[in-house]
């Protein structure tokens, strides 16, 4: 079942599942889609169906216009937003809290996660833009090492955002427990409606987080 879910500073579609939530996961869209991307659509689905209370939200910059990108130095009203909508859930559900989303949706997550571990219980980030494409030099991993939460990554091997190499170097610095899943022939778009990025991903956070 889904609804419109609106709050002081969230905005988003409610996924229920069919009996009591067994936790929460709040699903953030990239740099150019909004909460009605197809992988969100997808991943919210399957989640719920194994009884997660799934949120997929437009983060505050999509609030403010309808089409374009972030801006650098907005980022940190995207991570105020992700942690409105978070608190916002908690009230819903005494489950575990699961931050998330795809590309740029992810990675503020996990920003947000790393500058203040109490805000999750953990992570599931679908194509992590490791890196700008065609420029492995400029990764965005410094934050990595201050997690503090369990991580599941779930990447398109074809993903120019980052190889299963770099990932799989990357989830080193990772302190805590982590997944790497990888969908074979997708890219950074994991191919929701194609691929098997949804029920892999999860199978992986169900092995997890154990729920």
């Amino acid at each position: 079942m889904t609804e419109l879910f609106e709050r002081e500073g969230v905005s988003g579609v409610l996924h229920r599942p069919a009996g009591d939530p067994v936790g929460a996961l709040l699903l953030a869209h990239g740099a150019g889609g909004n909460r009605d991307a197809k992988m969100l659509q997808r991943a919210a689905t399957e989640f719920a169906e194994r009884g997660l209370l799934v949120l997929r939200y437009d983060l505050p910059f999509r609030q403010r216009r309808p089409k374009g990108p972030p801006s650098p130095s907005t980022a940190d009203r995207d991570r105020e937003g992700i942690a409105a909508a978070a608190e916002a859930i908690r009230e819903l559900t005494s489950g575990p809290m699961i931050l998330g989303g795809h590309s740029y949706g992810g990675r503020q997550s996990t920003m947000l996660a790393a500058e203040h571990p109490e805000s999750c219980d953990g992570l599931v980030l679908f194509s992590y833009p490791l890196h700008p494409p065609g420029k492995p030099e400029k990764a965005r991993t410094a934050h990595l090492p201050d997690l503090r939460v369990p991580c599941v990554f779930v990447h398109g091997t074809r993903d120019p955002f980052g190889t299963p190499d770099e990932m799989r170097a990357a989830l080193e610095l990772v302190p805590t427990p982590t997944r790497l899943v990888l969908v074979e022939g997708t890219g950074h778009d994991l191919s929701p409606d194609k691929s098997a990025a949804a029920p892999l991903a999860v199978a992986a956070a169900a092995d997890l987080f154990e729920f």
